[in-house]
């Protein structure tokens, strides 16, 4: 985790692809569980999204809805922005320092 603690965030690197999500289910659940307030996901590491990684990031999201919080996304990678962008989703996410995003 990084931030402070009033504002965790969980860096997330390399393949965000079926592989990967598989790999942080469980890793982003335990975070969002005891993030108090404002968790977010720090996307700058992460070099590949495919759609399991885009129905692990919508399940992030709304497991931190159920609690009652917003979910951001930090510094997404240019291949996050992408797949975000080709999905039409970027304003569906809470997006933080991405300069190149445009939605």
């Amino acid at each position: 985790m990084s931030e402070t603690e009033s504002h965790p965030a969980l860096a997330l690197e390399g393949e965000l692809n079926i592989y990967g999500a598989a790999e942080n289910k469980l890793r982003i659940l335990e975070f969002l569980s005891r993030a108090k307030e404002a968790p977010a996901l720090d996307l700058s590491g992460v070099t590949e999204v495919d759609t399991a990684g885009l129905q692990l990031l919508i399940l992030a999201q709304r497991e931190a809805e159920s609690m009652g919080t917003s979910l951001r996304l930090l510094d997404p990678s240019a291949s996050v922005l992408d797949v975000l962008q080709l999905c039409n989703l970027t304003t569906r996410f809470d997006v933080s320092g991405a300069l190149e995003c445009n939605p």
